[in-house]
C-alpha cells in the first residue's frame, strides 16, 4: 500500500458486523460476547461431564446434543468474522483466529476418529476475550505490556536458553564420560536429560551420580539452577516496566486484526487502517 493510500472500506453493514463481532464497545457488541463466554462455558462443561462414565451413560444423547449445537453455531460465527473483515486470511492466520477454527475442529474430526471430540477444551483459550467483554481496560493495558515485554525480551531470552543448553550439553557429557553406563547414564542424550532435570531442580531421581566427580558437578548444576532463575526474570521486569502504563481500547483494526490502540486513535498504528 502507497503512501497516502487508504484500504478500501467495509459496506456499511458490513463494518456493523465487524462491530458487533470484534468490537465489546457497543451494548450489541458486549452482549454478543457474553454470550460467547456462557456457550464457551457450557461447551467445556460438556465435554468435561462426558469423561465421567457413570453421567456419559445417562446423558449421551444431551451431551451430543449440546455439543453439535455449540460447533454449528460457532461454525456460523467463524463464517461471519471471515466475511466481517477486510481480509479475511489475515483473521484466519491471527492468534485468535486461529483458536476459533481449532476449536470447532474437533466435533468433525470425532466423525473420523473416535475421543478427537475431547479436545474441543482448547475453546477455553476463548475466554481470553473477557477482558475485551466487561470492558476492562486496565487489564487490556497490562495484556498488551506484557505481549510487548515478551517481543522485547525475544532475543535476549534466545541467548539465555542457548547458553543453558550449551552448559546441559556440556554436564551431560561429563556425566556420560565420569559416571558410564553403570550410573544409569548410558548415553549423552540420557545424560543431558538428567542435567535438565537437575538444573531446574526438579530432581527425579531416577538417574542419579555415584562418583565423587559425578556428585561434584551435580552440585554445580543445582548451584547454577538457583542462579539462572534470576536472570530471565531481571530481564523480563525491566521490559514489563518500560511497556506498562500505555492506555488501551478493545478496538480491533478490521485490517490487521491487532487491538492495543489509544483511546484518541482515529487509525491503526499497525497498518494505518481507519478505526
Amino acid at each position: 500500500m502507497s503512501d497516502g493510500e487508504h484500504p478500501r472500506r467495509l459496506s456499511p453493514w458490513r463494518e456493523a458486523l465487524h462491530d458487533v463481532i470484534f468490537e465489546a464497545d457497543t451494548p450489541l457488541g458486549k452482549a454478543f460476547d457474553v454470550a460467547l463466554l456462557v456457550t464457551i462455558l457450557i461447551s467445556i462443561c460438556a465435554v468435561v461431564l462426558e469423561s465421567v462414565a457413570e453421567f456419559r451413560a445417562r446423558h449421551s444423547l444431551l451431551l451430543r446434543s449440546i455439543e453439535w449445537t455449540v460447533t454449528v453455531l460457532f461454525t456460523a460465527e467463524y463464517a461471519l468474522r471471515m466475511f466481517s473483515v477486510r481480509r479475511p486470511l489475515r483473521y484466519a492466520t491471527s492468534f485468535f483466529g486461529i483458536v476459533d477454527l481449532l476449536s470447532i475442529l474437533p466435533t468433525y474430526l470425532s466423525l473420523f476418529f473416535a475421543g478427537a471430540h475431547s479436545l474441543i477444551v482448547i475453546r477455553a483459550l476463548r475466554l481470553l476475550r473477557v477482558f475485551r467483554v466487561f470492558k476492562v481496560v486496565r487489564y487490556l493495558g497490562e495484556v498488551g505490556a506484557l505481549v510487548q515485554a515478551v517481543r522485547a525480551t525475544q532475543a535476549k531470552i534466545t541467548v539465555f536458553l542457548m547458553t543453558v543448553l550449551t552448559a546441559v550439553l556440556i554436564m551431560g557429557t561429563l556425566m556420560y564420560v565420569i559416571e558410564g553406563e553403570a550410573g544409569g547414564f548410558v548415553n549423552i542424550p540420557q545424560s543431558m536429560y538428567w542435567a535438565i532435570v537437575t538444573v531446574t531442580t526438579v530432581g527425579y531421581g531416577d538417574i542419579a551420580p555415584t562418583t565423587v566427580m559425578g556428585k561434584l558437578i551435580a552440585s554445580a548444576a543445582m548451584v547454577l539452577g538457583y542462579s539462572l532463575i534470576i536472570i530471565p526474570t531481571g530481564i523480563f521486569s525491566m521490559e514489563l516496566v518500560k511497556a506498562a502504563g500505555e492506555r488501551v481500547t478493545t478496538q480491533c483494526c478490521s485490517e490487521c486484526m491487532r487491538e492495543g490502540h489509544a483511546e484518541d486513535a482515529e487509525f491503526c498504528k499497525y497498518c494505518g487502517a481507519g478505526l
